[in-house]
C-alpha cells in the first residue's frame, strides 16, 4: 500500500511539473505594438540611365506583432499621396515629377490613394542579431505579389524599431512607363524597373 502511494506521488509531482513547464513556455502572448506615424516613413529611389530621383512616401498606419520580444508578423499601409520628390531643387520641376508619379503612367494614386503590406512568413536569423529574413505580400495599384527581403527588428521597452530594404520589379505591379522592356528607342531615357524603398518603422 505505501509503495502504491508513493507511486502514486511520483506521477502526480511528473504531471505537475511538466504542466508548470508547459505553461511556462506557452506563457508568452503574441503583442501588437502600432506604428507611430510621425516617427516612420520610406525613402524610395528610381533609376533611370542618367541619373536618378529619390524622396520620401508616409506611412498611413500599422501594427507590428511581437512574441518575446521577437518579431512574429504585422501589417501596414503607405499613403500614397504622401509622395515627396526630395533631390529636385526646383519647385515647379518638382511639382511636376510628383504629379508624374501620381499620374496613371506610375501609381494611379487618384484610384489607388494607398498600397498595403502584410507579413506572411518570419525567419529569424540565429546568427546575427535582430536580424530577419521577411516573406510579405505587397499590394500596389490593386495588384498583390510575394516580395522576401532583409529586415532587422529590436525590440525598446514597450515598443520597437525596424528597418528593412526591399527592391521590387515595378512591372509586375503594372508600373511599366519608360521601360525598355516594353518600350524601343528609349535610349538614354529609359527608367530602371528596380525601385528600391528602405523602410523605417517606430513605435512610441
Amino acid at each position: 500500500m505505501k509503495k502504491q502511494f508513493l507511486f502514486a506521488t511520483i506521477i502526480l509531482s511528473l504531471i505537475t511539473n511538466f504542466s508548470s513547464t508547459v505553461f511556462a513556455k506557452g506563457s508568452a502572448e503574441v503583442k501588437a505594438v502600432a506604428v507611430n506615424t510621425e516617427k516612420s516613413g520610406i525613402e524610395w529611389i528610381g533609376k533611370k540611365v542618367l541619373g536618378q530621383h529619390n524622396g520620401k512616401v508616409k506611412i498611413q498606419s500599422g501594427t507590428l506583432n511581437t512574441k518575446s520580444d521577437v518579431l512574429t508578423g504585422g501589417a501596414f499601409v503607405i499613403d500614397m499621396k504622401s509622395i515627396t520628390c526630395d533631390d529636385i531643387t526646383d519647385a515647379d520641376y518638382s511639382k511636376k515629377l510628383v504629379g508624374h508619379l501620381n499620374s496613371t503612367d506610375f501609381f494611379n494614386v487618384s484610384e489607388f490613394p494607398t498600397a498595403n503590406v502584410k507579413i506572411t512568413k518570419v525567419l529569424k536569423l540565429t546568427n546575427k542579431p535582430n536580424t530577419y529574413n521577411l516573406t510579405a505580400d505587397l499590394t500596389i495599384k490593386g495588384i498583390t505579389k510575394s516580395i522576401t527581403f532583409p529586415a532587422t527588428f529590436k525590440a525598446t521597452g514597450n515598443g520597437f524599431e525596424g528597418n528593412a530594404k526591399i527592391t521590387i520589379d515595378r512591372t509586375l505591379w503594372d508600373i511599366k512607363y519608360g521601360s525598355s522592356n516594353f518600350f524601343e528607342g528609349l535610349g538614354d531615357k529609359a527608367i530602371k524597373n528596380e525601385i528600391e524603398l528602405n523602410v523605417n518603422l517606430a513605435s512610441n
